[in-house]
């Protein structure tokens, strides 16, 4: 669609766009129907909420490190229900560790020396305050995330079957299906194949070629929130054990690095999720040894060649 150099307006670029239009040489955007636009809605507010409630969580451990108040370095979580009561014990005034470290529940009580040297601090009345507007945003935050999962649920009850389906996916749990669903929707006609997918989505390598020189093959700028849920569930599928996600990011991750082998199993996960959806059936797992037998023969000629370059002669005999 660019213009000829030169000659650049936003007059003549409409212009020219309405005369490319004018001779169908425009191709449509993918617009999916009505029920699956606004359950894409919900998702995309659900997950800025919860990035939301991440930095304040966030500024909440920079607010305690500020206090002098080391729970984190101690507790695991400290917004669970031992932490939420000291904190809340923090802000009615009480500031002794003996007192505070009783609160604790659970196996947090196994660590009660540990605890009581942590919430040793500088706990002042302009921590208690800054404290207490936080809880009360966590809080809400965490209500309307949940009032934004119900509706979810009820929206996306006429696409069950299909989320049950994605839900088979390794890596893929309910929420990351929801957001598959509402990024898609279930109709993959739209895509005449899982490479214009994976493209439409951009998570595929870029092509950049000039003067016969192949440059940077960065992946171009797609859906952000559909890239963002597989990342997630690529780095969730890659810690299964016995999965061919966890065989190809093992295989790209010795020559290519962690950030693009798990891309790499992100736009698998993303043509799997294709197929399981324009055929309407199941996930079925392919193995770890999926690689080694697609490309058996790749993998003996590698082998002879290390053995070859160590010095040995290698005479191959297929066993009986």
């Amino acid at each position: 669609m660019k213009q000829v150099p030169g000659r650049k307006t936003d007059v003549q670029d409409c212009v020219w766009i309405a005369q490319l239009l004018e001779h169908g040489l425009l191709r449509g955007s993918f617009v999916p129907p009505a029920p699956i636009r606004e359950l894409r809605d919900l998702t995309r507010y659900r997950k800025v909420l919860i990035q939301d409630r991440t930095r304040e969580a966030n500024r909440l451990h920079k607010l305690l490190e500020d206090a002098g108040i080391k729970l984190a370095s101690v507790a695991t979580d400290i917004l669970g229900v031992s932490g939420r009561a000291m904190l809340e014990a923090l802000v009615r005034g009480t500031t002794d560790p003996e007192v505070l470290a009783e609160l604790a529940r659970g196996k947090l009580r196994a660590k009660l020396p540990a605890l009581r040297q942590a919430l040793r601090g500088r706990f002042r009345p302009h921590h208690a305050f800054l404290v207490s507007q936080l809880l009360a945003h966590l809080d809400y935050v965490d209500e309307t995330i949940t009032t934004l999962s119900e509706r979810i649920e009820e929206v996306i009850g006429p696409f069950a079957d299909e989320l049950a389906r994605l839900d088979t996916i390794h890596g893929v749990a309910r929420r990351t299906a929801e957001v598959l669903i509402a990024e898609l929707g279930v109709d993959m006609s739209q895509f005449p194949s899982d490479r214009h997918l994976a493209s439409w989505a951009g998570l595929c390598p870029g092509n950049n070629e000039s003067a016969g020189k192949h440059k940077s093959g960065k992946t171009r700028r797609g859906n952000r929130w559909l890239r963002a849920a597989l990342t997630e569930a690529a780095l969730a599928a890659i810690r299964t054990s016995n999965s061919a996600f966890t065989a190809r990011y093992r295989r790209i991750m010795r020559h290519r690095g962690h950030k693009k082998a798990v891309l790499a199993v992100a736009h698998a996960m993303l043509v799997t999720a294709y197929h399981v959806l324009a055929r309407q059936t199941t996930y079925q797992e392919l193995g770890a040894d999926y690689f080694d037998r697609r490309h058996g023969e790749r993998v003996t000629r590698r082998a002879v060649q290390l053995l070859e370059r160590q010095g040995y002669r290698v005479t191959l005999e297929r066993a009986a």
